[in-house]
């Protein structure tokens, strides 16, 4: 597949690109300073923009089977920087005629599992409130993702770790893993390229932990 990542530099964001790399898939990694993406391979294309300008990323959208997206803020004090970016990639691709898109969220945004004990409504509910503007901002964007005329999957992780690809974790559509505390961040990548050629999750958040 022809494939656009945003959020290229970041720890999710790198995963995509070596794993779709390694899976043959040709890449363009949108990124503003190529300095600080340490990938290399053939079929990639380092692709420099300000990712908050529309048109300035319509070239690097036009022609893609799927856009893969790790945006994201990296602390509190970026909140908001997920709705305002994932909004400029949704316009891009609006213009170009591209469809698919699947963006990384985060757990607390989505349904709490029905089977959830006390010491994980516990601890889900501190998280968020630690948090609440940035995952403010993730609900925001996945309004956005809604109301957009692309086919959208959200990747729901719980906290992230980093840890070498397994590609074991287990996932639910439309909801979240029972006692489903953490993740690597290679394993939200991995997913995340999983569910890009899954139709059945468009429209949906999907769920994932191990």
């Amino acid at each position: 597949m022809k494939l656009t990542v945003f959020g290229a530099t970041g720890g999710v964001g790198q995963q995509i690109v070596r794993q779709a790399l390694r899976a043959g898939h040709q890449v363009t990694a949108v990124v503003r300073d190529p300095s600080r993406l340490p990938v290399t391979g053939t079929g990639l294309e380092v692709f420099r923009a300000d990712v908050s300008d529309p048109e300035a990323v319509r070239a690097a959208v036009s022609g893609r089977d799927a856009v893969l997206s790790g945006l994201g803020a990296r602390s509190r004090r970026d909140a908001g920087v997920a709705t305002r970016l994932t909004r400029a990639v949704l316009a891009a691709m609006e213009a170009e005629g591209v469809r698919r898109l699947v963006v990384v969220s985060a757990a607390p945004v989505g349904p709490e599992p029905a089977d959830a004990g006390l010491p994980d409504r516990v601890l889900r509910g501190v998280v968020s409130a630690v948090l609440k503007d940035v995952y403010a901002d993730l609900r925001q964007m996945e309004a956005e993702l809604a109301r957009s005329g692309t086919d959208w999957t959200v990747v729901r992780p719980p906290r992230l770790l980093d840890k070498p690809v397994t590609g074991r974790y287990r996932t639910v559509v439309g909801g979240f893993p029972a006692r489903g505390r953490v993740l690597g961040r290679a394993d939200v990548a991995h997913a995340m390229l999983a569910v890009a050629e899954d139709a059945t999750t468009v429209g949906q958040g999907v769920g994932v932990a191990y």
